[in-house]
Parts: structure tokens; sequence; C-alpha cells
């Protein structure tokens, strides 16, 4: 964490607003001053930024958070523009331009779309303007009702190579009863054991979100501190290297850029079931054949993303299909001919 150069700090709705849904002015303040010190010192910063929708509740009077999708995108559209003209000013007050972009996640899973958000991205980085980013709730359903930006912080985090993620809450890290958790190599149920969230009316994520969020990060190589964003100097700190809320440390492994957009930035439509035989294959990175297969779930289309998962349900991989559900029902469990080839090919599928 002392060494990394370009980080992306996520702070979540109760760290930014008020109980009310009114921007916490002063802890806005704080917070741009230790990312401006940051990038005026030579980092490179990128900051995913929740809370428009809490802002737009405050804004348009209504006490608690609606369940209409509609009223939703209403409350997204006039909190968003409260909170970057906030942004806009106190980064100012620093001597730090920013640049708003903001995502959904069919844009990412769309290779093209997926690519130019990147290429956006490093060229305000390279430019020294800091991105302060959001999910687009005023266009967006699915990820209003379903997303979250903890996940949307650690897709950014792999999108630009970021050096470490940092994932602001209101709680120091991960707590085992009264006693905060330094550090994990690995989340595993033990680990989501720990975890007891509690619904709340202005945001959506929890502390389960952030660790299967950091999890993401944390398997492409970059490093995550889930910390508490409501504590002053708590960025500094981490920057400097010292022990602050809970850091789940990265793992080693050289994967290509593509393989990341396939296994992380693209939903899964369904799951193919396969056999021992196949699953052993697929551990030694071969393609998975129609034979191998016993089972296909769900229904999706030539070129979509499924899981791929042993018998007992262990999931093993994930990949782009070569053939639609119903042509993979018609074949699976057949030796390969000239008619049927691989339904995955091993150059579109990532081992898990």
């Amino acid at each position: 964490m002392k060494n990394a150069k370009r980080i992306v700090v996520k702070a979540g709705s109760k760290v930014l607003v008020q109980s009310t849904g009114r921007p916490d002015s002063r802890r806005l303040k704080l917070l741009v001053e230790e990312l401006a010190q940051f990038q005026n010192n030579g980092g490179e910063v990128a900051f995913v930024s929740s809370g428009a929708i809490g802002a737009g509740l405050e804004a348009l009077g209504m006490k608690t958070r609606p369940t209409a999708i509609p009223d939703l995108q209403m409350a997204a559209a006039v909190g968003q523009t409260r909170l970057m003209s906030l942004y806009d000013n106190l980064f100012g007050e620093n001597k730090c331009n920013i640049g708003q972009v903001l995502l959904t996640h069919d844009a990412l899973k769309h290779r093209e779309r997926h690519l130019n958000a990147r290429n956006t991205l490093l060229n305000l980085i390279a430019h020294r303007i800091v991105p302060v980013i959001n999910e687009n709730d005023a266009i967006s359903s699915e990820e209003i009702q379903f997303g979250d930006n903890d996940v949307l912080a650690a897709l950014v985090a792999i999108l630009i190579d970021a050096d470490a993620l940092i994932l602001l809450s209101t709680t120091d890290g991960l707590r085992d009863g009264k006693q905060r958790v330094s550090y994990i190599e690995e989340v595993d149920d033990d680990v989501l054991g720990l975890v007891a969230d509690k619904q709340d009316t202005l945001s959506t994520g929890g502390m389960a979100s952030k660790l299967k969020s950091a999890q993401i990060a944390a398997h492409n190589g970059i490093p995550v501190v889930i910390a508490n964003g409501r504590k002053t100097g708590v960025l500094t700190r981490i920057f400097q290297g010292l022990d602050e809320g809970t850091l789940l440390f990265p793992k080693e492994g050289n994967i290509s850029k593509r393989k990341r957009w396939i296994a992380f930035f693209n939903r899964a439509e369904g799951h193919l079931v396969v056999d021992d035989g196949a699953a052993a294959a697929i551990g030694k990175s071969k393609s998975l054949l129609p034979i191998g297969i016993k089972a296909v779930e769900g229904d999706f289309k030539v070129g979509a993303m499924v899981n791929i998962q042993t018998v007992d349900g262990k999931h093993i991989a994930r990949g782009l299909v070569e053939y639609s559900s119903d042509d993979i029902n018609h074949i699976k469990g057949r030796k390969t001919s000239g008619t049927a080839g691989e339904a995955i090919h091993c150059d579109n599928m990532v081992i898990l």
C-alpha cells in the first residue's frame, strides 16, 4: 500500500451523506483534501462515489428510499448534480480538476465500450484529472436493484490496472466480535460468517458485499483495504502503509486483459454441469467438449458467458460458449465430430 501509485477509492453513501440524505459537507471536504494531497504529491486517483440517490431523496423531500425504479432513477438524477457540484468546488479548492464518468455493467461487458471506458479513464488520469465515477442509476434498473458500488470499484480497479483499492464504509474493517481483523488471506465461509450486515435506507452494500468485491480485485493482484471513511486521516494512514482497517492480500497470477474481461466483466447467463473427465481437462487448460457436458441450465445465445461447475456444484471456470443453450442440449454427451467442435474454446475460458 505504501508503494501504490495508482489507487481507486470508493466511498459509500453512509460515509458521504447524513441520515437525512443531505451531503455531509464537512466529511466530503476532509475526504477530498486527502485524495487531492495524494494526487498533488504525484499519485493517481480514481474516486468511486456513492450518495447520488441519498442526496436526491433529501432534495426531493423523500424520508425513505423508494422501491419503485422510476423514483430511484429520479432521485439519482437530482442527487448526482448536487454531489458533482460539491466535488467540483472541493477539488478545485485543492487545485485538482475532476471529470464525471457514469458507467453501467452493460457498458463494461460490451468489449468495445469496455475498451472505450478504459481509454477514457486512463486519459483522464494521464492528464492529472480525477475521475469521479458512479453507476448511471438515472437510466439503469438492474444496477439499482442488485448492484452496488463496491463491485463497480473492484471492476474499475481492474480496468485501469490500479495498484490498490480502498473501500470506505462506516465500520473499521471486518470485526471478529469486538476485535478488528487486521488482514485476511482469502474470503471463505469462515470470514463471511463474521459478517452481520443490517438493512439501511440509504445504501445497498454491506460488509459481505465489500468482502466479495475485494476478492475480485485481490484475485487480479490488487491489494484491498476496507476501512472507516468517517475516521479523520484514514486515507493518509493507509497511503503510509499503516495498519488501518482490514487488508485483503493480493493473489499472484498473470491473466490477460481479455480473460479478465471474460471472467469479471460479464454476468453469467447460464451454467454448464460437467463430468469429472471434463473438469480434469479444464484444470489442464483444455477446451470443453460436448461429450463432457452433463446438463445445461439457463437460456442463452452463442457468445454468452456461462459458469462451468462440477456435478457436486463446485464452480471451476467460466467462458464464452460457441453454441446456444438449445444446441448444447442437443449435442451434450456426444463425441466431437465435424459438426460439433468445442462447446467453449480454451482461449475463451478462465479457470477459477
